[in-house]
């Protein structure tokens, strides 16, 4: 049975006949509301070709896009890696046999998670600010980086946790039984393959904190958005100025979908995905599927975990 199948009944010829009409439906009336809004821009005049020439511009490209884009990357490249190690470390934290890491942990994940981003990126911004903490070229930049691992990494950390709580049961107890201990089955056995199966999430967090960049405008940063509104008001092109910017976002974000999908598909193809694993080498006879069950998640059979271990 297909991991699809698993997670809902294949539809049939009715479920798919009605699919396809709401598919249709939703294409015209999409359609329809695009024409509606052109219709609208046409009759405020804000489809002339002299208000879309600043695009074409050279210098708009020189003195505002390529600034601001290279300072959303920059900002957006930061926070990931930031809030990926802060969200395994905090995630492994709430996973943890020990009590008091397990609270903390729980504590600062909760906290992070409830709290706006952009009433975090005021509040280190003032506090910067106000403190001397950074040079002043820098205090938006860090409260925009800041608060995005903070938040995004919170998120990850919850996605590590209901990940590991999502394998079987037989992942644990497998490692158990070969002599590994709950912290070396956890980061051997688990983790590899929580990681693996939570991808799609992760890239839609990594989506989330790319996105999320453009409120460091509120703060002064001159990521893409207030570059490009920026530019509308010199211009006299809002519109333009702000179809521009979605159109870049949509490109960025698109092109980080593509890539988790390739590297999905690899790492799945190496045998890094979460799967069965084959009996121990070795081992015959009634049992051995429960002791061994998901190990092969990373393709490590029973040895090659105790090898990794030791």
């Amino acid at each position: 049975m297909s991991a699809q199948n698993v997670l809902f009944d294949a539809p049939g010829p009715r479920a798919r006949r009605r699919h396809a009409i709401l598919t249709a439906f939703g294409f015209v009336v999409l359609a329809g509301t695009l024409a509606a809004v052109l219709w609208k821009f046409n009759a405020q005049g804000q489809l002339t070709a002299a208000l879309w020439q600043p695009l074409i511009d050279p210098e708009v490209w020189t003195a505002y896009v390529v600034p601001g884009l290279i300072n959303t990357l920059k900002a957006a490249a930061v926070s990931i890696v930031l809030a990926m190690v802060f969200g395994i470390l905090f995630g492994i934290g709430r996973l943890s046999h020990n009590r008091a890491i397990r609270w903390v942990s729980g504590v600062v994940v909760e906290f992070f998670r409830s709290v706006p981003v952009l009433l975090m990126m005021y509040f280190l911004f003032q506090l910067f600010a106000f403190n001397n903490i950074f040079v002043s070229s820098l205090n938006s930049f860090m409260a925009v980086v800041i608060s995005l691992t903070l938040y995004n990494g919170s998120v990850i950390a919850e996605l590590v946790r209901s990940g590991v709580y999502g394998l079987p049961k037989g992942q644990s107890e497998a490692g158990l039984s070969i002599g590994l201990t709950a912290s070396q089955t956890l980061r051997s056995i688990q983790l590899p393959q929580a990681l693996t199966a939570m991808l799609p999430a992760l890239v839609s967090q990594i989506v989330v904190i790319l996105k999320d960049s453009a409120l460091g405008a509120a703060i002064t940063y001159p990521e893409l958005l207030s570059n490009l509104r920026d530019m509308g008001t010199a211009y006299a092109a809002v519109i333009p100025a702000y179809v521009l910017a979605a159109v870049i976002f949509i490109a960025l974000n698109f092109g980080l979908t593509v890539l988790a999908g390739r590297v999905e598909r690899r790492l799945n193809r190496r045998g890094r995905g979460p799967r069965k694993a084959g009996p121990v080498a070795g081992v015959t006879g009634p049992g051995t599927d429960s002791a061994t069950d998901g190990i092969g998640g990373r393709g490590v059979h029973a040895g090659d975990a105790t090898s990794q271990a030791q």
